[in-house]
Order: C-alpha cells, then sequence, then structure tokens
C-alpha cells in the first residue's frame, strides 16, 4: 500500500496497513530545502521542490501547496508585503465598506503573475512528480476566513455584528472566487484541497451557523461535483463548532492540540468521519526530546484506534523541530 492509497483507505474507513502520516509542514518544508520563506511562498517551483524534499526526507504520506492566506487578497489588487523570513502579508484592507466591494472585480488568476497561478502551478508540479504515490493535497482558505484577510479579522468580526447584510455580500463574492481557486487546482491533478478557515475558531456556533458553515459547504460541495475531496483545518480551540464542523461536507477534518482527542474522537466517529491530529506542535515536538514525542505520538494513535484517523500535529510543525524529533513522530505508526 503506498502513501496515496493509504491515505484514501483512512478517508473512506477501508483496511489499512498502518495509520498514515500526514503533518502540515510550511516553515519546515522550505528550511530543510535552505530557501528564504519568500521564495517558498512566491514561487511554486520552489514550494514544490521544498514539499516534495520533505517527503523524500521523512516518508510522509501526503504534502501539500500551502503556503500563506493572501493569495486571493494579492490578486484582488491588494497591497502586499513579502518579507524574507515571514509569510506574506496584506499592507492594509481591501474591503471596509459597500464601495469598496463594488470596485472589486473576479479576478482573473490564468494571467502572469497571479499568485493564485502560482498555487495552481505548484500544485500541478506536486501532482506530476509525486501524484502516484502520495497524497497531494491543493490549498484555498473558506470564505469567511478569506473575508478576514481582505478586511483584518478584527474588522470582519465588528462587520457580522453592525454590517451583516455588507458580510453576506462580502462572502457571497468570496464564494465564487474560493471554489475557482479550488476547481483549478482539481483540475491541476489534486485529489484534495485543503482547506482552511482558522478565524472560524473565534466564533459561536450561531455565527458559524450564519456566516460560516452555508460557505464551507458550499465549496465542499463545488470539490465533490468535480470529483475532488476536502480537508478542513480549523485550527484553534474548536471543541464548541465540532457538532456543526460535520456538517460542512469535509472528508477529512484536522484537530487541534487545544481540542481533547477523545471528544473530537466521538464527534467525527459518530459522523463516520476521518480526522487528524493532535499533538502539539511546541510542548510536544519544538520542546520535546524524541521519546517525549514518540510518546505522545504512540498516545493519540492509541486513543484512536478502531477510528478513521491519520497522525499530525494539531497544526503546522515549526521549522526549529530537530530531524531527531520528527522523525520519532513520523515513525511513530511503524512501531510494534
Amino acid at each position: 500500500m503506498n502513501s496515496k492509497q493509504r491515505c484514501l483507505a483512512a478517508i473512506h474507513g477501508e483496511p489499512l496497513d498502518r495509520t498514515p502520516v500526514f503533518p502540515l509542514l510550511m516553515f519546515l518544508a522550505a528550511d530543510r530545502s535552505q530557501m528564504p520563506y519568500r521564495r517558498y511562498a512566491t514561487e511554486g517551483q520552489v514550494l514544490a521542490e521544498a514539499q516534495l524534499k520533505v517527503r523524500e526526507l521523512y516518508a510522509i504520506d501526503a504534502i501539500t501547496s500551502c503556503s500563506d492566506a493572501f493569495r486571493v487578497s494579492a490578486d484582488l489588487g491588494g497591497e502586499m508585503a513579502y518579507p524574507e523570513d515571514r509569510t506574506p502579508y496584506l499592507l492594509k484592507p481591501l474591503v471596509s465598506r459597500q464601495d469598496d466591494l463594488n470596485h472589486l472585480k473576479k479576478p482573473d488568476f490564468s494571467q502572469p503573475h497571479s499568485r493564485m497561478q502560482d498555487r495552481v502551478e505548484a500544485t500541478r508540479a506536486m501532482v506530476r512528480a509525486a501524484g502516484d504515490d502520495c497524497l497531494v493535497l491543493g490549498w484555498v482558505d473558506m470564505p469567511f476566513a478569506e473575508a478576514c484577510s481582505v478586511c483584518g479579522v478584527s474588522e470582519f468580526m465588528l462587520m457580522i455584528i453592525e454590517q451583516p447584510e455588507l458580510a453576506h455580500r462580502l462572502l457571497e463574492f468570496l464564494t465564487e472566487i474560493v471554489i475557482d481557486f479550488a476547481l483549478a487546482q482539481v483540475e491541476a491533478g489534486a485529489p484534495m484541497i485543503g482547506a482552511g478557515d482558522a478565524a472560524a475558531s473565534l466564533i459561536s456556533p450561531r455565527s458559524f451557523r450564519q456566516f460560516a458553515l452555508p460557505y464551507e459547504q458550499r465549496v465542499c460541495q463545488a470539490v465533490h461535483a468535480a470529483g475532488g475531496l476536502i480537508k478542513l483545518h480549523i485550527c484553534g480551540k474548536t471543541t464548541h463548532l465540532l457538532g456543526d464542523m460535520v456538517q460542512s461536507g469535509a472528508d477529512l477534518f484536522n484537530v487541534d492540540h487545544l481540542v481533547d482527542l477523545a471528544t473530537a474522537k466521538k464527534a467525527y466517529d459518530a459522523a463516520g468521519k476521518c480526522f487528524k491530529g493532535n499533538l502539539d506542535p511546541v510542548g510536544d515536538m519544538l520542546q520535546a526530546s524524541a521519546d517525549e514525542c514518540l510518546q505522545a505520538s504512540l498516545n493519540c494513535l492509541r486513543l484512536t484506534q478502531g477510528s478513521r484517523y491519520m497522525l499530525s500535529a494539531g497544526c503546522e510543525v515549526p521549522a526549529a523541530v530537530t530531524d531527531e524529533v520528527f522523525r520519532a513522530f513520523c515513525q511513530a505508526p511503524q512501531q510494534p
């Protein structure tokens, strides 16, 4: 059973030779390729080569074209900053009132220098190189997360309270773009799309059902209609949202270390869904010895026996995690 078969079997609840290992690697991938993060985030070929390198180094079962949350913002005309060793970011909000939204047009991301197209090409290169053996994921941010990017997190949180109609118009506009972006990566060969919605962890279940869930569902439905799968990645403390998140239609769910894994297991087992997590990237990896990381990994594996499950940290693995520690994590499912 190769890595791709292993991951798909876990998602579909089929027999496995071992639990898949599927960490989220961005800064670590750039670091192991000895590339500044600016190049990793802005040059699709560099991103693809870095992801392929960490797969070669550590024999992980899935790789993803995730780098930052501002691909759509950039293609909408936002003024961007590209630091050498940090993620790109938007210098000033694109939308604060209706007139701002009226002036935005759906980007043609097939044009040269499009950041969205750059990710499509990174995904395509990863699929060509490893798509027969490894699960390759494209990446988008869900509409709620994109709204927080184009407005600013605090500003969009105020908008959903003070200007809910404008918030919904913005979410409608962004949903069409997110769907186009996701489908372009499915067409590039990605069998699965990772979809981030981290800011949604900050809102109440009621607000989640109103401003996040319906738009997540539309993205998931569009990807499924195109023959793809979806991984929903909402890091942070999401215990209060687990019952709603399973309604999104996603096929795989990330569980952060801030969520009790047994509680998440109960929710996802009941829904017949696959989930992954939930080592603390700092406490169980960055600040841990190899043996401590191994024991934390084995604890996750023991707790999730019988579930549709993949071993992962709760969020991105820091670049400063040593090879010894990271290899202990990757090799945990092979322990007797």
